[in-house]
């Protein structure tokens, strides 16, 4: 007949109630024995009435009585250590092994072990949740590499067919180099934004006009928008800033690219800048296909594409990091990116504010 084993922290409580109570148990027979030692002293003739002895043996009592409390907790006090480093040691076992899904016992007693324990759950929770962001960043890349590379060898099997007509056989080259350019610009992508995430790019601080380098911005972007017909128009107040202005180019050019990229022909995209409770507020507002309810939270994401399906197409195609990359920028600027939408068609606006600085 087998039974459960019981757990090791019941063992160990019960280990320590045991201990206790033969401590109190022991200081309940020395007392008793010098209640009974002193009476007999106070009754025997000499040594002043017993009064030598009785002290004497108050000495020997207090001394006896201290050894045994110091010798008792350090006992319990020991055996307590013993216990935390055993799981402890078990705890960091698991972690080395991979198991982030540890948690030791954090009594609230507020001591060096505790706050030891404290930290190592806070470890392995933070492990835990970099080893799900690396499975899902490795599971994101893996499906962006993965379509583009089915449909280049695809349609270069095709071109093997010696029945293709020569218009066919130009739309499949073209195929596969739109394809081949996703490739590159996903490739240059996830380089921009582990340089970012790494600090491996340092800033370069500077004092410029934000005003101006949106106008360059708008006009580097005038082919995009001009041949869609898209009216742009900035409202855009005199602003001097301290930043690195090649990092935050990109994330100008990035918000540019999707709000003409994302609004149909003949619509309107509007740039503003102001100064809005000492920070510098930059707006791209676009009267775009808009996004929906569900998707916002999630538009910063990587590789996050509200609309797979649409997004496949060349018209709607890239990589899914552009605004990813800008959002890690302003946060290295200590500042805020946001996107508002009233819904599906009814255009977006993406709003930026960073410090002044001086």
């Amino acid at each position: 007949m087998s039974g459960k084993r019981p757990p090791k922290t019941s063992v160990s409580r019960l280990s320590t109630i045991v201990r206790i109570l033969v401590f109190f148990a022991a200081l309940c027979v020395v007392w008793t024995l010098v209640y009974w030692g002193s009476a007999w002293l106070r009754r025997s003739p000499g040594l002043g009435s017993g009064e030598y002895g009785i002290e004497l043996l108050n000495f020997v009592l207090a001394f006896v009585l201290f050894a045994g409390i110091m010798a008792a907790l350090s006992s319990l006090f020991a055996a307590r250590q013993h216990d935390f480093f055993t799981t402890l040691s078990e705890a960091m076992k698991r972690i080395a092994s991979g198991d982030f899904s540890v948690t030791v016992p954090v009594p609230a007693s507020n001591t060096l072990v505790d706050h030891v324990a404290t930290n190592l759950n806070l470890m392995a929770e933070s492990l835990k949740r970099m080893e799900e962001m690396r499975q899902e960043f490795i599971s994101d890349v893996s499906h962006e590499i993965q379509s583009p590379l089915t449909s280049i060898a695809g349609f270069a099997r095709a071109l093997h067919e010696e029945s293709l007509k020569p218009d066919e056989r130009h739309r499949y080259l073209s195929i596969i180099e739109e394809e081949s350019r996703r490739l590159s610009r996903l490739s240059d992508g996830l380089l921009k934004l582990n340089s970012l995430e790494s600090r491996a790019q340092e800033m370069v601080l500077e004092r410029f006009g934000l005003d101006a380098q949106l106008r360059s911005a708008i006009v580097a972007c005038e082919p995009a928008w001009a041949s869609k017909k898209i009216a742009v128009s900035a409202d855009l107040a005199p602003l001097a800033i301290t930043a690195d202005p090649g990092m935050l180019g990109q994330v100008w050019s990035n918000l540019l690219q999707n709000a003409v990229k994302f609004t149909s022909r003949g619509g309107t995209i509007l740039v503003r800048l102001r100064e809005v409770d000492g920070k510098a507020q930059v707006s791209f507002a676009d009267s775009g296909i808009g996004i929906a309810a569900e998707d916002l939270p999630f538009v910063f994401d990587r590789f996050y594409k509200a609309d797979r399906s649409r997004s496949r197409s060349e018209e709607y195609s890239g990589s899914g990091l552009g605004l990813a990359i800008a959002k890690k920028i302003v946060a290295l600027h200590g500042g805020a990116i946001e996107a508002e939408s009233a819904g599906t068609g009814q255009g977006s606006t993406f709003r930026v504010a960073l410090p002044i600085g001086r």
